[in-house]
């Protein structure tokens, strides 16, 4: 091969790596590069249409993944149907108002006419949405979405709960044939679970307690436990209970959000699991470990892996 073709070569696969990392950062505001081929994802369907081409149109205008605003706007107001005050009229406690929650100032610096009616209001999502892209873009996004995020709120669990479901928006990538990395690590989580990893990654570092569910120390399935309830979802409190209620998952079919069981500890056996941690894809958990440890992230790949269920409500 010619040197330059060659180098020219390895300079294409130098790239196409960098793509691969930043998206990776920043979902829905890079294209993905996986081995996994994207297929349409069907999360969308719960927004309204109206509100999903303002997204769409917002994010193309300033080159932002639509999937970001989607998120803010599902936080925020869930796409203007929320009953709260301050989405259709008046103000929050906060201060804000609107279908994406500006603050006066905030308004004032970013607020545009969107559709172009002679009005600029935070109330109408016409005008909100493409100014929230504004005041993303302005903040650094989507080459520093966190920082952007951080800008919009100033707070890391928003943040991470934003992103959670920016994912669940986003393209979903579909399980290439026989591929159980693909089906471990790309389908992006309900909202449900998106809620629930955004929790726990809120308690990183957190102390283990045995017998505790927070605020301040957990045990595995004290964890798990106050996850799903901060989504809503209502689970057993100890591990071998959780791994009775859920559906049960085939390994190679794990998604995030799932609740992955380990055969460990005192008293446990293969119908009585005694840890517990919390699928958050790549081969990853958030778990308690244990006494003297923190919560943390680890690989949930090892000798004791029992299985997988997928928290549901009404089992």
């Amino acid at each position: 091969m010619p040197v330059v073709i060659g180098l020219a070569a390895a300079a294409f696969g130098l790239i196409a790596v960098l793509v691969a990392v930043l998206g990776a950062i920043i979902p829905g505001s890079w294209p993905q590069a996986s081995a996994c081929q994207p297929t349409p994802g069907r999360a969308a369907a719960d927004i309204p249409p109206t509100y999903l081409e303002l997204y769409r149109k917002a994010g193309k205008a300033y080159g932002i993944g639509w999937h970001l605003l989607a998120a803010i706007g599902k936080i925020e107001s869930d796409h203007g149907r929320g009953t709260g005050p301050g989405i259709t009229s008046g103000r929050n406690h906060a201060g804000a108002a609107g279908p994406m929650q500006f603050m006066p100032a905030t308004w004032a610096a970013f607020g545009i006419d969107g559709n172009h009616d002679g009005h600029t209001t935070p109330y109408d999502p016409a005008d909100a949405i493409p100014a929230a892209a504004r005041y993303l873009k302005h903040g650094g996004a989507p080459r520093r979405v966190h920082a952007a995020l951080m800008r919009y709120n100033h707070s890391r669990t928003y943040v991470d709960t934003v992103l959670a479901q920016s994912r669940v928006y986003d393209t979903q990538p579909a399980p290439a044939r026989g591929t159980a990395k693909c089906a471990a690590a790309g389908l992006a989580p309900s909202a449900a679970a998106a809620k629930a990893i955004a929790f726990a990654r809120a308690q990183l570092g957190k102390p283990y307690a045995w017998g505790t569910a927070g605020p301040n120390f957990f045990d595995c399935s004290g964890l798990t436990h106050a996850a799903y309830h901060a989504a809503g979802i209502s689970i057993p409190r100890v591990s071998g209970a959780q791994w009775r209620h859920g559906t049960r998952i085939p390994q190679g079919q794990e998604q995030p959000g799932d609740l992955v069981f380990f055969n460990t500890g005192p008293g446990t056996s293969v119908t009585h699991p005694g840890h517990v941690g919390l699928v958050i894809g790549d081969g990853k958990m958030i778990a308690a470990p244990h006494t003297g440890t923190v919560v943390q992230v680890q690989p949930y790949n090892r000798p004791t892996l029992l299985g997988f269920t997928r928290p549901t409500t009404h089992r």
